[in-house]
């Protein structure tokens, strides 16, 4: 019971605090939001300001002005001035500029032709006249007019002559409607109101037609503030009903919270307050905090999400801990067992470490006895080729013996000649009958060493000596097509020989009882091999052609062979890295064999 209430009190307080924080980082950066806003319409304002702040100087400037005021009473100078008022209205795009004299009478005007005109009216109780004769500088003011009760910011400066003495004053009034209308943005909808307020806290310039003319700092008496009166003619300054709620600690000092009382239960404004250049005016930024509901949510979703993610992973960790107790109690139960079968287990090892070195001795054993079975059936072909051999030396001896005899009687009489021409002959077939045997020896001997690079014709011609050297092989035409360039391959010279030997041994088999039998010996280039077939017009295999591979097969009688031949030699091309296949032929009968050898090239 009591983890379950600690849950829901822990939970509770999760979304409590996820709550509060998201409301405070809501208002902050709605706070900020507000700042950018109001520094961007305060660049607005300034901006406005700027620009019309130097034109009256410049138009002060202008020597008709100082003439018309020099001479009130010239008709002429006074025409020229109204009409020069007219065309700097045009120019300057301001509401209208007008020229006073030194008691603040209106002597030109932009508007002298329309019967509201200015011509005539006095308006030296207007600060923007009394404070720039006061002062010599340009001067800014806002106010209703006095007539047109528009509103209008008025920019004024003295008029001098040559001297340097006051003359008068003249007047630029601008509209505020152009400014006030870049306030009002309606495709953002979170954009806050926006608040002028002069000096006194009433607003002139506000986003909210109904705001104008209020005050919302509530500090002055409207009955003993008469320049604020003499500012809004004709307008009931009443107090905006607004109530302060205080300033947050994650707001900054121009922040504070407000609530309009005419709405208790109405929404909350966050109100940021900034000066504005050059005057006495503040820039207010009114920003609703309904939308924090939004940001409270989403932080209280988050808290929720994280409190999940802790609670789930503390009920993992716990039943985490629950099994690894298990565990540890069951391992303990494990090493008992453990510790009794370890003494079976150490008896078994010991069983099969005798039986793998037994295993390791029968495999050696296989090993050398491949190689003897291999020496075995090298000698074998040896024993099948001795009556060839025996006919191909005897022929030699028998040539021998008859030179030698007929050297002695032609030595008896003294024919020097032919006793040397008989001998050039004995040396002849003797170096005939040493090459036979060599061949010979070199077959029955053992490869050793790794393999090496050889050309290929070398043991394709030691293995046609041989062959050719078998009393089978005569009547065969074996055509040995051999490449004019070396053929440099991936082998060893005596276990390709004995690999050739047994091919084409095979081959005079195959051809035996055929009309015309013929063997053709050849190699080709294929991709990264070289490939010597081994061609005959004989029967051909059988139909599983990989059968013929396999050890102890054979189609001949016991006394012609075991059947070891070519699967001793598919081992032997296995070891050097290359592929013994065989097939019947396509383009007429007989069988070929393929062997075939990575190239080396010259430069490895």
């Amino acid at each position: 019971m009591m983890p379950r209430i600690s849950v829901v009190s822990f939970l509770l307080f999760t979304l409590l605090l996820s709550w509060v924080v998201g409301g405070w980082f809501g208002l902050r950066q709605l706070e900020r939001e507000s700042q950018e806003d109001a520094f961007r319409y305060r660049q607005l304002v300034a901006n406005e300001l700027n620009r019309y702040l130097p034109v009256p100087e410049l138009i002060a400037e202008h020597p008709l002005l100082a003439e018309a005021l020099e001479r009130p009473n010239d008709p002429e100078k006074l025409r020229e001035a109204n009409e020069q008022m007219q065309r700097m209205a045009t120019i300057v795009g301001g509401s209208d500029v007008y020229l006073m004299d030194h008691t603040g009478l209106t002597i030109a005007a932009n508007n002298y032709g329309e019967p509201d005109t200015f011509v005539g009216n006095n308006y030296s109780f207007r600060p923007y006249f009394s404070d720039a004769v006061k002062t010599g500088r340009s001067v800014v003011y806002f106010a209703l007019g006095s007539q047109s009760l528009e509103r209008g910011l008025y920019f004024s400066h003295p008029v001098r002559d040559d001297a340097g003495a006051l003359l008068g004053v003249v007047t630029i009034k601008v509209l505020v409607h152009e400014l006030e209308s870049q306030w009002h943005r309606p495709e953002s909808r979170n954009q806050g109101d926006m608040v002028v307020l002069d000096g006194s806290g009433v607003s002139f310039l506000t986003s909210q037609p109904g705001w104008l003319y209020r005050d919302f700092e509530a500090t002055f008496v409207a009955a003993d503030d008469a320049d604020t009166l003499l500012r809004y003619p004709g307008r009931d300054l009443q107090q905006m009903p607004l109530r302060t709620l205080g300033r947050s600690w994650v707001l900054s000092e121009n922040s504070r919270l407000l609530r309009f009382t005419e709405a208790e239960a109405g929404p909350t404004y966050l109100a940021v307050t900034l000066p504005l250049p050059r005057m006495d005016w503040s820039l207010m930024v009114l920003a609703d905090t309904r939308p924090l509901l939004w940001n409270r949510v989403g932080f209280a979703v988050g808290g929720l999400a994280i409190f999940l993610a802790g609670f789930l992973t503390w009920l993992y960790l716990r039943e985490r801990y629950r099994r690894e107790r298990e565990l540890a109690l069951r391992g303990e139960q494990l090493e008992q067992r453990v510790n009794q079968r370890t003494a079976d287990l150490k008896h078994s090892n010991d069983q099969l470490l005798a039986e793998i070195q037994e295993r390791e001795r029968a495999q050696t054993e296989l090993r050398e006895t491949q190689q003897e079975l291999i020496q075995a059936a090298k000698l074998a072909v040896l024993g099948q080729m001795s009556a060839g051999l025996n006919h191909e030396i005897n022929q030699p001896l028998t040539a021998i013996q008859a030179y030698a005899r007929n050297s002695r009687k032609f030595l008896e009489r003294g024919a020097t000649g032919m006793v040397d021409a008989n001998l050039r002959e004995i040396v002849s077939l003797c170096d005939k009958m040493a090459e036979l045997i060599r061949q010979f020896k070199v077959f029955a001997r053992k490869s050793e060493g790794p393999p090496s690079i050889v050309d290929l014709r070398l043991p394709v011609d030691a293995a046609l000596k041989i062959i050719r050297a078998q009393n089978s092989a005569e009547g065969v035409d074996i055509r040995w097509h051999r490449p004019e360039q070396a053929v440099m391959c991936h082998g060893d010279l005596i276990r390709v020989e004995q690999v050739m030997v047994n091919l084409m041994a095979n081959a005079i088999q195959a051809v035996e009882g055929c009309n015309d039998p013929a063997i053709d010996v050849l190699v080709t280039e294929e991709g990264e091999y070289w490939q010597c077939l081994v061609r005959d017009n004989g029967h051909g295999l059988p139909g599983n052609t990989e059968q013929v591979f396999e050890p102890f097969f054979t189609t001949r009688s016991v006394k012609q062979g075991l059947g070891l031949g070519l699967s001793i030699s598919r081992q032997i091309v296995d070891a050097l890295g290359g592929t013994l296949t065989g097939q019947n032929r396509t383009d007429g009968p007989g069988a070929e064999f393929s062997l075939k050898l990575k190239q080396r090239r010259a430069e490895e």
